[in-house]
C-alpha cells in the first residue's frame, strides 16, 4: 500500500530538485551568453590600450604582463601575429597555434582559458592561476541548501498529516469491525479534524441506533413469551373434544414460535457480546452424537476436542441438523466429524433437492430463505445464519457445498484444540 504522507513528501522533493536543476541550468546559460564575441572584442580593445605597441622592446611586454599578472591573477602569454611567443607571465603557456587560434573561450585539461586578438594582430592567451568555483557552482549549492532545508522542514508537517489519516483509518476500520465504542481523536481546526468529528458523530449514532434496536429486540422477544405461555396452555386444555389436527398445527406453531424467539435472543446476546462468554474442551463428536440421537440418526468419524462454548457449539449441531431434516424429504441424514490437518471438521449431509449455487452464501444472510421454503412457510432464516455466527466466533467458519448425487453438504471447520 502506497501511503499518502509518502506521495506528497516526495512531490515536495521532486518539486524542489527540478527547481534547483532548472535554476542552475538557466544561470549557467546566461554565463555562457556573457561569453559572446561582442565582449570579446570589447575585452581585446582595453588589453590592447593596456599592452605596449607592437613595436615595442619584449622587456616593456614582459614588464606589463607581468603587471597585469599580478592584478588579474591570470596566467598570461603574448604572441605575434605569426605565432612565435613575446612575453609570459605566470606558468607555462599551453601550446598554442596560430593556424587554428580562435577568440574565444575553453575549457582545457589545465583550467579554463580564453584566447583574445588585439586590434594590432597579436594574440593574448590567459588562463587562470587557480580554478575558482563557478558561481553556477555557488548558485546551484545555495539553491540546493535551500531546498534541502525545505525538505527537511516539510517532513514533519507532512508526516504529522499522515499519521493522522492512519488514526482516522484505524478508527474506521474499528468500528467495521464490530467496535462500537469506538473514536478518533481530534486534532487541529483543519478539514481532517473536521473529518474526524463527522466520524464521530456518525459512530455515536450509529451505536445508539444498533443499541435501540438490540434492546427492542430483545424486549420483544421477552414480552412474546407470555402470550406464547397463554397460548400453550390453551391448547393443553381443548381436551379431546377439540380436533387433533388442529391440536397438534397449534403446537407445532407453538414449538416453531417459541424456537424462532429463543434464536432471536440468541443472535440479539451475540451481538451484544464480541468474544464468548466461556470456553472448555468439548467433544465434538460426542455432543453430535447426543444432538443426532434426538432425530435418530447416528454420527460418525473420529473424536475430536475443541475449545469453545458448549451450548452455542451444541445449538450450531441441532440447528444444521434442523435444518437438514427440514430439506431431506425422504432421504437419510449424514453427520460426521473428522480431524484433517488439525482441524475439527463437521459434515451434515441431506439427499434433499439442493442449494443452487448462487444462493449458498446467501443462506446464511440472517432471515433469507430460499424460494421453496418461503412457499411453505418453513423456517424463519436465522438458523444457518446462527450456524456461521457461531463457527466464526469459535475461530472457524461454515459453508455451504454440493453433495455427490444430489443433496446438500454443510461443512464446519474449527480449530481443534
Amino acid at each position: 500500500m502506497q501511503r499518502l504522507y509518502l506521495k506528497f513528501y516526495l512531490t515536495i522533493v521532486a518539486v524542489l530538485v527540478v527547481f534547483v536543476g532548472a535554476a542552475a541550468l538557466l544561470w549557467r546559460v546566461a554565463e555562457e551568453e556573457a561569453r559572446t564575441p561582442q565582449y570579446l572584442d570589447v575585452a581585446a580593445e582595453l588589453t590592447g590600450a593596456l599592452l605596449p605597441d607592437a613595436d615595442a622592446p619584449p622587456a616593456d611586454d614582459q614588464k606589463a604582463l607581468e603587471a597585469l599578472h599580478r592584478k588579474l591573477r591570470f596566467d598570461l602569454a603574448l604572441y605575434r601575429p605569426d605565432g612565435t611567443i613575446i612575453a609570459q607571465a605566470g606558468r607555462p603557456p599551453p601550446r598554442f597555434d596560430v593556424r587554428k587560434a580562435r577568440p574565444g573561450w575553453r575549457r582545457g585539461r589545465d583550467g579554463p582559458s580564453f584566447t583574445l586578438q588585439l586590434p594590432d594582430g597579436r594574440w593574448l592567451v590567459a588562463r587562470k592561476v587557480r580554478e575558482r568555483p563557478s558561481p553556477t557552482f555557488w548558485i546551484a549549492a545555495f539553491l540546493a541548501l535551500v531546498a534541502a532545508a525545505v525538505a527537511v522542514g516539510a517532513y514533519p508537517v507532512v508526516r504529522g498529516l499522515g499519521r493522522r489519516i492512519e488514526r482516522l483509518k484505524a478508527g474506521v476500520d474499528k468500528l467495521g469491525s464490530g467496535d462500537l465504542a469506538a473514536r478518533v481523536k481530534v486534532e487541529g481546526r483543519d478539514e481532517i479534524a473536521a473529518l474526524a468529528e463527522s466520524f464521530n458523530r456518525s459512530a455515536a449514532r450509529i451505536e445508539a441506533l444498533v443499541a435501540a434496536h438490540r434492546m427492542l429486540l430483545a424486549n420483544c422477544s421477552h414480552e412474546l413469551r407470555t402470550p406464547l405461555a397463554r397460548i400453550s396452555v390453551a391448547a393443553s386444555l381443548l381436551g379431546e373434544q377439540a380436533d387433533p389436527r388442529t391440536r397438534e398445527s397449534l403446537k407445532r406453531d407453538i414449538a416453531e414460535l417459541d424456537g424462532l424467539i429463543d434464536q432471536i435472543l440468541l443472535t440479539s446476546r451475540l451481538d451484544a457480546v464480541p468474544g464468548l462468554d466461556r470456553r472448555e474442551p468439548v467433544d465434538l463428536l460426542a455432543l453430535a452424537a447426543e444432538e443426532a440421537a434426538l432425530y435418530d440418526i447416528e454420527a460418525d468419524g473420529t473424536p475430536v476436542t475443541v475449545d469453545g462454548d458448549r451450548l452455542l457449539l451444541r445449538r450450531l449441531v441441532r440447528n444444521l441438523l434442523e435444518n437438514a431434516r427440514r430439506y431431506a424429504g425422504d432421504g437419510p441424514i449424514e453427520i460426521s466429524v473428522t480431524m484433517p490437518a488439525g482441524r475439527a471438521v463437521l459434515e451434515v449431509r441431506d439427499h434433499g433437492p439442493g442449494v443452487p449455487p448462487d444462493e449458498r452464501e446467501r443462506i446464511f444472510e440472517p432471515f433469507y430463505r430460499l424460494a421453496t421454503a418461503r412457499e411453505s412457510g418453513r423456517g424463519s432464516g436465522l438458523g444457518l445464519a446462527l450456524v456461521r455466527e457461531i463457527a466464526r466466533r469459535h475461530g472457524g467458519d461454515a459453508v455451504c457445498l454440493a453433495a455427490d448425487g444430489g443433496g446438500s453438504r454443510f461443512r464446519i471447520d474449527l480449530p481443534a484444540a
